[in-house]
């Protein structure tokens, strides 16, 4: 396999350990993100931190984002300061953020006018994904450009999917995460119930895991304190995918449904249960903290 000089532009949760897979899979990763602590982070990792995303750039022939909502994607590739206007032609560019299809769609025409070659390519698999390096990508973009970033992209994930041309892969990941929260809900109804019955939830879990209600979430996510030690549940609802991220990608979800004149009744109730659960004040804690609207108890464990 070649080596690249691959530019990483956002050190959270997720992206912190996809540079990291990058980094140990032999290319020199640049990286940048406006938090000075999870700079300091990925320096004690050994990863080459950038004072800024201009500089991270420079000399690399590939460039990957990994950011936390649309404003944010746009503001770094897009406008007189964006870095489309410093790359050099031919330099692949793969946006990994969760956003939405008409912002992947704006920065991958504003790219090709560029003369650059622009993947939109979120992530499913959770944090736990991400430091496997066996996360799914579902990708949107033209196929000689997948192919190109293929290599790359295999450091850091087991499945990748070409969903279609710029913005299908937005659009996938935005059905997939609408889907995730309605079962995360689903689940936790059904564990409370249970725990209110009497039941031990992690007998409970196992039954259903194995029967007709296995998801997910009861898989490899569970919500429920003390069932699974390596789900967030299990370290206070800390790291993994904030409660307030998974409520971006519902209205992102909601407002795709909106103009597509699709119907999401379960997926818009998602929405409004997210937003009454950060508005209680639970925006930072893990997404699987819900369950917390349904048994209370379970966040004070």
């Amino acid at each position: 396999m070649s080596s690249h000089t691959i530019a990483f532009i956002g050190l959270g949760n997720m992206g912190a350990p996809m540079a990291q897979n990058l980094f140990k899979a032999g290319h020199t990763v640049r990286a940048f993100d406006l938090s000075a602590a999870a700079c300091k982070a990925a320096a004690l990792e050994g990863l080459t931190v950038s004072t800024s995303a201009s500089d991270a750039v420079n000399g690399a022939d590939i460039v990957i984002s990994m950011l936390p909502a649309s404003r944010h994607v746009e503001l770094l590739y897009l406008g007189d300061t964006g870095l489309l206007r410093k790359l050099p032609k031919g330099t692949l560019v793969i946006d990994s953020s969760t956003i939405a299809p008409a912002s992947a769609r704006k920065v991958a025409e504003a790219a090709s006018g560029a003369g650059l070659a622009f993947l939109d390519a979120p992530v499913s698999g959770g944090t736990a994904g991400a430091a496997a390096g066996t996360l799914t990508f579902m990708i949107g973009g033209d196929a000689a450009d997948l192919e190109r970033a293929t290599p790359v992209l295999r450091n850091m994930g087991a499945n990748l999917f070409h969903a279609g041309g710029h913005g299908a892969g937005q659009a996938t990941k935005l059905c997939n995460n609408m889907l995730l929260a309605v079962l995360m809900i689903g689940t936790s109804e059904a564990l409370s119930l249970g725990q209110s019955l009497g039941l031990d939830t992690k007998v409970l879990s196992e039954v259903m895991r194995r029967s007709s209600g296995g998801n997910w979430a009861l898989e490899k996510y569970n919500p429920m304190p003390g069932v699974m030690d390596t789900a967030p549940a299990s370290r206070g609802y800390s790291g993994g995918f904030g409660t307030d991220l998974m409520l971006k990608d519902l209205g992102l979800a909601v407002e795709a449904a909106l103009a597509s004149g699709s119907s999401v009744p379960l997926g818009g109730l998602a929405r409004d249960l997210y937003a009454a659960h950060s508005k209680a004040g639970h925006g930072g804690l893990d997404f699987s903290s819900v369950i917390g609207m349904l048994s209370p108890g379970t966040l004070r464990k």
